[in-house]
């Protein structure tokens, strides 16, 4: 049965098409590999919740089932990640570890193809992962959240230390600590839907995505003071 919270996907995937938009001028405007990723980032994220505004919609399917399952479960943090280790690692060990989670995500995503349903288990309008045949394809969705969790909640708060230092930085360490807020709350979420509860994941996907972007926001409407070599850590 559809509550109100199974409609919440509509709106959140509209805001990710928007921050997509947003992310892509930023490339075009500044370049930086970082934006690229944050942009694919946010069009993974609205895939995934795409996927869950159809099932709400039209009721579950089994394409949208597995693809709710790759862009949400595999891809719902990890590009944000990527693009916060290029923005802070050297950049070959951001290709190194770029070509690591592809590899990894490429596996994990011919497993979830793969896999049989357990049809008996499908609810209308439910999305769990808990359908599928092969349970252990589901082991790989905490390690890919693990890499999104260290390097996106890590990358953060490192920037909002770094932004700490002085006041006229105020906006960029405030910003950074929502976006570090906003990076973990989808994955409190995800948690959620391992026990069944996949509506708090509808919740945590909007409420990150906003808080998300306004630590974003904050980040570029500040101007410091040093010339822009001297700010490593800007979006």
């Amino acid at each position: 049965m559809r509550s109100a919270i199974s409609f919440i996907p509509l709106a959140t995937t509209a805001i990710a098409l928007a921050f997509t938009g947003i992310l892509l001028r930023r490339w075009r405007q500044r370049g930086g590999t970082h934006h690229l990723w944050w942009a694919l980032g946010t069009v993974t994220y609205a895939a995934g919740t795409i996927t869950e505004s159809l099932t709400t919609l039209f009721g579950w399917n089994p394409v949208i089932f597995r693809l709710w399952y790759v862009t949400g479960a595999l891809l719902g943090g990890a590009p944000l990640a990527q693009g916060s280790v290029y923005l802070h690692a050297p950049r070959k060990v951001a290709h190194i570890l770029a070509a690591s989670l592809v590899t990894v995500v490429l596996i994990a995503t011919a497993c979830v193809l793969l896999s049989p349903l357990q049809m008996n288990l499908v609810e209308p309008y439910h999305l769990t992962g808990k359908v599928f045949a092969w349970q252990w394809v589901r082991a790989f969705s905490p390690f890919v959240n693990l890499y999104a969790f260290v390097f996106l909640v890590g990358g953060a708060i490192r920037s909002a230390v770094f932004y700490s230092r002085k006041t006229e930085t105020r906006n960029r360490f405030l910003g950074n600590v929502y976006i570090a807020i906003g990076s973990m709350l989808p994955g409190i979420g995800g948690t959620f839907t391992r026990f069944g509860h996949t509506e708090v994941l509808y919740v945590t996907e909007f409420l990150g995505l906003v808080i998300l972007y306004y630590g974003f926001r904050l980040n570029v409407m500040t101007r410091p003071s040093a010339p822009l070599s001297a700010q490593p850590l800007t979006a």
